[in-house]
């Protein structure tokens, strides 16, 4: 038996070779785009005033814009407006049986779900974009400099225009990357602007390390600590509870269907990174808004909310646990699985088909989606502590780091089944000239 591929073999693939050309190259217009500048703004006053709110939902924002926010470019949204339309539609889906339906037409049906992405995601940039504009002509920075030199309707509607061309333009190039390249354009295009901060954390690490504020001890212990959170990470997002399936034999004509064995998997973290996303905007609103509208009540509330405080990481928990239950309900239907596994003549060894399916698989998908939501909540509240409470020299977010290990996984994944199917292509062709 062959070994299996490694990475580096993709040179003798040309398919491989031109998917991963076309995958760097609209990561390379990515990068650009986010450098050119929206219309109206004193890109100075902003920065100033972007480092001092840094730690409001902008600051959490601009983490998936991979910088483009603290510049205020044209792609300053990024691509979340596309993802938060996604989830809507996801669970919409719960509301609107018809929704539903598309989901299981297959192609065509996935085809209406995009089309009708779209427009929620061209909607929710152009109300973003007002009130951003709206937020921007009464804001200046800490010097007392205007970050709007001339606000009114004018800028406002190019700040409109030019946020949501800049989102579409994301989106339509990440549907170009996962056409031509490999892997999901969308990901990869929020993986790259996580990426993208790596670079100047290590900047500001060394320079810590130069100054004498940290010792090298340390510096080798933070990075210890971190690599064994990215292993723990990669290991429990490949975590998976197998449930074993049996498929009795039956008769299709002349032919005895069945009498196979298989598995039911069921992921410890089901609803992936939408939990962490939600509560995060769900606590940041309050600091944000107080940035927007200097009103009384909304910053004693978001004092507060203060990332350092015991009261905001006990809510953050509470609100991860209580998403990650929420959305796996959205997203995994055991009387759905009961009922499929009925209808095709498998059964879960000791448990009756049906309704005794059904509660057994509710049962196991509570018990793993506790160990799931600890994990998750563990995984968010750590870098909170390790900010405030150790002076780590830069910001690594829970969010941030599930969808890297995330992204990067599925990736290489894929990357692994190219080269598979290579191998496999290969050993036929060797068959068939053999037997000739």
């Amino acid at each position: 038996m062959k070994d299996r591929p490694g990475l580096l073999s993709f040179a003798n693939i040309p398919e491989l070779k031109r998917r991963l050309f076309y995958l760097f190259l609209g990561l390379a217009i990515y990068r650009f785009a986010i450098h050119v500048p929206s219309p109206g703004i004193n890109s100075e006053a902003f920065i100033e005033f972007f480092q001092k709110a840094g730690g409001t939902l902008l600051g959490f924002l601009d983490i998936f814009s991979g910088g483009a926010l603290s510049r205020f470019s044209v792609c300053a949204l990024g691509v979340m407006p596309y993802i938060s339309a996604s989830i809507i539609m996801q669970l919409m889906t719960v509301v609107f049986p018809t929704i539903k339906e598309y989901y299981k037409e297959g192609p065509e049906g996935r085809r209406k779900i995009a089309y009708y992405t779209r427009y929620l995601t061209l909607a929710i940039c152009l109300i973003q974009g007002f009130g951003i504009a709206i937020g921007l002509e009464r804001m200046v920075s800490p010097s007392g400099v205007p970050i709007v030199a001339e606000p009114g309707w004018t800028f406002r509607i190019l700040t409109m225009i030019s946020l949501t061309a800049g989102t579409l333009f994301l989106v339509w190039l990440g549907e170009q990357m996962t056409e031509h390249g490999i892997g999901n354009g969308i990901s990869i295009i929020i993986f790259a602007g996580i990426v993208a901060g790596i670079f100047p954390a290590i900047s500001r690490s060394l320079k810590f390390l130069q100054t004498g504020e940290f010792s090298l001890f340390t510096l080798l212990l933070i990075l210890l600590l971190l690599f064994g959170i990215l292993a723990f990470t990669c290991f429990m997002e490949m975590s998976q509870r197998r449930i074993p399936v049996y498929y009795a034999k039956r008769q299709v004509g002349r032919q005895i269907m069945g009498g196979q064995t298989s598995y039911l998997p069921l992921k410890i973290n089901s609803a992936g990174v939408i939990p962490p996303i939600f509560a995060s905007s769900v606590l940041m609103f309050p600091a944000t808004v107080a940035s927007f509208v200097p009103l009384s009540f909304f910053q004693i509330f978001s004092q507060w909310l203060n990332p350092a405080g015991i009261l905001y990481n006990f809510l953050f928990a509470g609100l991860i646990i209580f998403f990650c239950y929420f959305y796996t309900a959205v997203i995994f239907n055991p009387k759905e699985v009961a009922d499929n596994l009925k209808k095709w003549g498998g059964f879960v060894p000791g448990i009756r088909p049906g309704r005794a399916t059904e509660e057994f698989l509710e049962r196991v998908l509570m018990r793993i989606t506790f160990i799931g939501a600890l994990y998750v909540a563990f995984i968010c509240i750590l870098p909170n502590f390790l900010v405030y409470q150790m002076n780590l020299p830069f910001y690594f977010g829970g969010t941030s780091l599930l969808i890297a290990v995330g992204v990067a996984m599925d990736l290489v994944g894929q990357i692994e089944a190219h080269l598979l199917t290579r191998q496999y292509e290969a050993f036929i062709k060797h068959s068939k000239l053999k037997t000739r």
